[in-house]
């Protein structure tokens, strides 16, 4: 359970403007599993913040529901799709002069969802080695985040908020499915090591209605960028 023991909304301001009056740039990425608040907390970082956000490519995507319906057919020009996405959305991140949070990385990619279809069968070995030379390659010219955020949930929570979202493209996800992934994002954070992380338990917090939870959180990415010698939080 998370127990948040004060808040103070001050950590806004401070994030806000201790960065932004030096001219200095943020980039903040969200990450996670289907259905952990991703999507949500993109905006409302952006918001509150007055920072860009960069969505990840869902109602707009021509592969998604085909992908949910045979995996195994549409598993390669998904991750492309995909990958080829989040690269543009990151390199136009590091490219503007203003700060940006971004709704899933390019790292996820390769990390949770092709090792998951390669290793369930659902995409090829020729595939998958493909796709990793790809992704090398497309990383290479990438710089990480100023701070990596997991946002973790168990899995039961993700599938009511699946269900309670109720969209098309994901009402056939198999529960196996999703606690495979679940066990490939903690994988990936213990190993990550490309900069500053931050990870969250949110199964007790509603940062969408509670404002008291938003606001610590806000404190915490603030806190996670400022301390030049953290390079790993856990806050559960």
């Amino acid at each position: 359970m998370v127990i948040i023991e004060h808040f103070k909304i001050l950590g806004i301001d401070m994030l806000k403007s201790s960065y932004l009056d030096n001219n200095s740039k943020i980039f903040v990425a969200i990450a996670g599993n289907i259905g952990c608040g991703k999507t949500t907390l993109t905006r409302k970082l952006s918001e509150r913040l007055g920072w860009r956000a960069h969505f990840e490519s869902v109602e707009d995507n021509p592969y998604l529901s085909d992908f949910y319906g045979n995996m195994k057919l549409f598993s390669f020009p998904l991750q492309v799709y995909f990958l080829t996405h989040r690269f543009n959305s990151h390199r136009a991140i590091e490219t503007s002069s203003g700060s940006s949070v971004q709704d899933r990385s390019i790292y996820e990619d390769a990390h949770i969802f092709a090792r998951a279809l390669f290793e369930t069968g659902e995409m090829s070995e020729r595939d998958y080695e493909n796709y990793k030379n790809l992704y090398k390659t497309m990383v290479d010219y990438l710089n990480p985040p100023s701070v990596m955020i997991f946002l973790r949930r168990s899995v039961d929570k993700l599938m009511e908020r699946i269900d309670l979202r109720g969209r098309d493209c994901e009402k056939n996800i198999p529960r196996q499915y999703i606690e495979r992934l679940n066990q490939y994002y903690d994988d990936w954070y213990n190993s990550y090591n490309s900069g500053r992380a931050l990870l969250i338990d949110t199964d007790e917090l509603d940062f969408l209605n509670n404002e008291e939870h938003f606001s610590e959180l806000v404190k915490r990415i603030h806190e996670s960028i400022d301390q030049k010698d953290l390079f790993y939080s856990h806050w559960q």
